[in-house]
């Protein structure tokens, strides 16, 4: 992460006709329309690979200066997995029962069927919580500001998602607040704030969801004026 000029590269680009740019588009939206957050996970092993290539995948992401501000901690450790699963249900009993979740927050999560319990983040074999790098640090210990820290590891959490789908497994968007105690149990430098906890694995059979539906195009979409 040195500062300084870039060597400017050839750009790789393969050009397809139209009939096959649609093609992969539609099966990529095909893909991904199926996708859905699952809180009921199978125990069944999943191969480190896997997870070493969605991480992989993650990085491909565009970023601020091209700062690459994320870390993501994988967690396939049982007592460690035990020691989050119990921090973070004693943070979200508080935010169910305590008084933390605004009563509006409380009744558009009532549909889903949330509460406090959390036992995917034991049940589930890998658990990778993805950390923002709110400054850099250059090898000789001098900080440097990261930029569009959120927008980029957003872009690299998507792609980390859409990965994990293709490859055959489920996750789950988990960001229990506060998550401070993510910090505290994996020991990550104070330059990194957790962003978002994916529990992965298979659905356990008989899983099941929400029964809902995506926005149409001409609700998310506009053309010009």
């Amino acid at each position: 992460m040195s500062p300084g000029p870039h060597r400017f590269v050839p750009l790789e680009f393969e050009r397809v006709p139209e009939a096959e740019m649609l093609r992969r588009a539609r099966e990529l939206r095909e893909l991904l329309q199926r996708r859905r957050s699952v809180r009921d996970f199978s125990p069944e092993p999943v191969p480190r690979e896997v997870i070493e290539e969605a991480i992989r995948t993650a990085g491909t992401a565009p970023s601020g200066a091209n700062r690459q501000p994320w870390r993501f901690v994988a967690v396939s450790d049982p007592d460690l997995k035990h020691q989050i699963r119990v921090a973070a249900e004693k943070e979200e009993r508080e935010n169910y029962e305590g008084g933390r979740f605004p009563p509006e927050w409380l009744e558009a999560l009532a549909p889903l069927g949330t509460d406090w319990r959390k036992p995917f983040l034991e049940t589930a074999p890998w658990l990778v919580v993805c950390f923002k790098e709110e400054w850099g640090v250059l090898p000789g210990g001098r900080k440097i500001k990261n930029y569009y820290v959120n927008e980029s590891v957003g872009i690299a959490c998507g792609l980390f998602i859409a990965s994990i789908h293709a490859a055959g497994l489920v996750t789950l968007t988990h960001t229990p607040n506060p998550m401070r105690f993510l910090s505290e149990l994996l020991g990550r430098p104070d330059n990194e704030r957790p962003y978002i906890l994916f529990p992965i694995g298979y659905p356990a059979p008989g899983a099941t969801v929400p029964d809902i539906t995506r926005k149409p195009l001409d609700a998310i979409a506009q053309w010009n004026r």
